[in-house]
């Protein structure tokens, strides 16, 4: 199963915007919904094919109400989750999934809400650099295509 995680902006309840919709209601009326973060919602799809194609159906709520689109591929990686580009990139075969691991976001977890993203290089053996931005109680580690890299 591929999860997708929509992160809502800070000044919006996200459940609630996405709920309170009747089309994006409808998109999503089909799924078990799960909040893995503060202010999230997330639901499970059968595939990176299907995850993409609910981000393009919810698109016009996506821009308006969510920061971040996170999407967990277990094909790609069991713990780290892909941002939507690049969901995107490797569904239409742009990026061979044993090539999404370079480039990534760290976000660090406060109180079950994800802040400030680090960007940083994954480095020659494997390991991630320590998120220093800020104290937290845990990160969240988002591979990125290159084009949002530091963005």
């Amino acid at each position: 199963m591929t999860r997708v995680c929509f992160v809502g902006s800070s000044d919006v309840n996200v459940q609630y915007e996405l709920l309170s919709r009747e089309t994006a209601r409808a998109a999503l009326s089909t799924y078990d919904i799960r909040a893995p973060f503060e202010n999230s919602l997330a639901v499970d799809t059968v595939s990176v094919g299907a995850a993409v194609s609910l981000c393009n159906d919810l698109n016009w709520y996506l821009v308006r109400f969510v920061d971040h689109v996170l999407v967990r591929e277990p094909s790609v990686s069991d713990g780290e989750w892909l941002s939507r580009r690049l969901a995107e990139a490797v569904r239409d075969g742009e990026v061979r999934p044993e090539e999404t691991a370079e480039r990534l976001a760290v976000y660090g977890l406060v109180d079950g809400r994800l802040v400030e993203p680090m960007f940083v290089a994954r480095r020659p053996d494997g390991s991630i650099p320590s998120y220093d931005l800020r104290e937290v109680e845990e990160t969240v580690v988002v591979r990125v295509h290159e084009s949002e890299f530091g963005s």
